[in-house]
Order: structure tokens, then sequence, then C-alpha cells
């Protein structure tokens, strides 16, 4: 079968990189989607199972920094364009071993690029090079956002707000996206490079706040929170961000940046309050019934007080918005899991469930 685009998306058994694997496979049936992933702890086949067999799909297990089974892949599907998803993600672990997201962040990055230059040999027409990052490497705001964010505001990381990482997995990523910039000022590779804000949503692996909290609350265990909870974050639903994806890839300008937030600015613990009103009225529990799993821990080292993206120049030059409020977003997301809690079970090991143990007997 021929097709008029072969794309490479790195990441894509993970949770944001399976939304745009499914998005890019069901869209677009003229072009070919290479899934590449490493298939490490957060990476789950699992997540793609109703696009398997699709016949404009194909799995590569590999891991991205593997030089040459990046070329090897580039040349055997002839790669015309690459979505960059593949990261290690959680600070927590970056905390404990930034060796790891220095190798797969920078390192793994490195690779591609490189790959990706030496198959498309200068001839760049046609050819994009999309790397995915997040609002991090910006460092962190005040906590001087108005109750209700007016969208477009001035309070709000922009495009151009200086780089000031805070943590070992932030730092890698900073690291990358200077590598993809300098890429494009080097040799004039068609790059484009986004940052966003927290993602929510189904398929997402259960160290992350919201799936580790919907599923402590149906077990009845503990709520990690933070020191007071008031970091605040902006909050984006994965599928609008997997749209955004789509939007940038196809139409954005060779060589920019574009922020992709939800302007849903919340506190930790607000957001905890609404996932057990949430959990709890689905599960059919009386008002307040899991309040008390609340249990508050001593804080991250280098938690940043407050992240929160601006995205007028993503609306303005490129017409995209958020689809869902926070709130519908959230239930969506509560109802997506307590109906696939054989997915959510299958992916929680012991190790994951020690982790936040000794989290617990720190408090």
């Amino acid at each position: 079968m021929k097709f008029c685009k072969n794309i490479l998306i790195t990441g894509g058994a993970g949770f944001i990189g399976s939304h745009v694997v499914r998005l890019f496979v069901n869209k677009y049936p003229e072009y070919r989607i290479v899934n590449l992933d490493a298939l490490t702890y957060a990476g789950n086949l699992a997540n793609l199972k109703d696009i398997e067999n699709a016949p404009n799909y194909v799995f590569v297990k590999a891991d991205i920094c593997d030089f040459d089974k990046m070329c090897a892949v580039m040349k055997e599907y002839d790669i015309d364009g690459v979505i960059h998803l593949a990261a290690e993600s959680h600070v927590d672990r970056s905390i404990k071993d930034p060796f790891t997201f220095a190798r797969t962040n920078v390192m793994g990055t490195l690779s591609l690029l490189q790959a990706a230059r030496q198959h498309w040999g200068g001839q760049w027409s046609g050819k994009r090079f999309y790397h995915i990052s997040t609002d991090e490497v910006y460092g962190a705001l005040e906590l001087d956002a108005p109750e209700e964010p007016a969208p477009y505001g001035s309070c709000f990381f922009t495009e151009s707000t200086p780089y000031t990482p805070h943590s070992p997995y932030s730092a890698s990523k900073a690291s990358s996206d200077h590598f993809v910039r300098a890429y494009h000022d080097t040799y004039g590779m068609p790059t484009l490079v986004t940052n966003c804000s927290n993602n929510y949503g189904p398929y997402q692996f259960p160290e992350k706040l919201i799936p580790l909290f919907i599923n402590n609350i149906r077990h009845g265990k503990p709520l990690p929170v933070y020191g007071k909870g008031e970091n605040v974050r902006d909050w984006l639903y994965v599928v609008d961000h997997a749209r955004a994806i789509d939007v940038i890839f196809h139409n954005g300008q060779v060589g920019d940046t574009y922020n992709i937030g939800g302007f849903n600015e919340w506190k930790n613990i607000d957001i905890v309050k609404v996932l057990i009103k949430t959990v709890d009225k689905l599960l059919g529990n009386p008002v307040g019934h899991s309040d008390h799993l609340i249990t508050y821990v001593t804080d991250r080292a280098g938690h940043d007080l407050r992240y929160a993206i601006d995205s007028s120049k993503l609306h303005r030059e490129l017409g995209w918005a958020p689809s869902l409020q926070f709130e519908e977003g959230i239930e969506l997301t509560v109802r997506w899991y307590l109906d696939n809690q054989d997915w959510l079970d299958n992916i929680t090991s012991g190790e994951y469930e020690k982790y936040y143990e000794e989290m617990y007997s720190k408090s």
C-alpha cells in the first residue's frame, strides 16, 4: 500500500503518545504511522488495542538512544516527519535518578535529530521534526494568579519566557529543546517545539497525581499531598493536546515555538477535593466519604509554586482552543478509570506501590 506520508511518533505507547497515535491513525488513513516505543514501565501497548490492526499502523520496539536503530527505522520506513514524545517525565524519579533522564531526554533526542538529518540529507521540503516539551522548563511563576484566570492574561508563561529549570527532569527537557532549535539554526532542519501544561485523561500511568488519587480513593488508600497543597498547575485534557499537536504539525511555522495550555489553573489541594467529590459520587458513596484520606507529606525538593501557560499565540495564529472545562474533563477521566479498572490494576506494580508507601512514612 502506498502512503503519501510516513510519520514516526516516538513514545506512542505512552500516555500522550497513544492519544496522538490514535488520532493520526484514524484521521489520516493516507499516512503510515510508525509508533516507536521502548516499552519501559510507562509504555503500554494495551493503550492502543483499538487501532493495533489498522492497515496504516506499524509498531517498532526500540530505544531512541540507539542511534543505529534510529537510522535504520528512518530508512526502512522512509520517514517524512517526526513527532517526538518519548521522554522520562516524572519529577520525583528524576530526583532519584538524574542520569536516566539525561540519557533519554537529551541523548535520545540528539540521536533522533541526527538520524533524521542524515536520512533527509539536507532536502527539507515536506519534512518536519516536531519536539514536544513541557512548561516546567520555564521555572516557576508567583502565586499571584487571579481566582478565575482570564484567557490570554499577562501572568503566564509565554513563548519568550526565559528558561530556568529547577529539577533534573526540567533541566533535561530544556537541554533537549535547545538541541532541537540548534539543529534548525545550524543545519536548517525544519523543526517545531511546543511546551505544554500538565495533561490529564485516560491511559495515564498511575504515578501521576490524578490517576494515582482516583485509584487510591477507589481502594481507600491515603492521598499524599505535598506540603499544604498550595502549588498551582494549569491542566490540559490530553485529547485537546493531541488536537493541538495535529494542528501544529500540519500548520505551524517552521522554526517556531508554541505554548499549549488549558487555562485551567487549580491548586493541588482543590484538585484533590474535586477528585474525591467526583469519585465518591460515581461510586455511590456519601458526600465527604473519602475526605479523611488526604495525607500531607513533606514537600518535594525544588517544587515549583505555579505553572501557567499562555496559549494565545496558538489560538491567534492556528485557531486552536481547549474544548473542555476542567470539571467536564475530570468527570470523563474518572469515569474512564472506573470503567477500566482491569487496565489500572494490570499496570500497578509492586515497585510503584512501595515507592508511595515510603512517601507516606515520611509524612
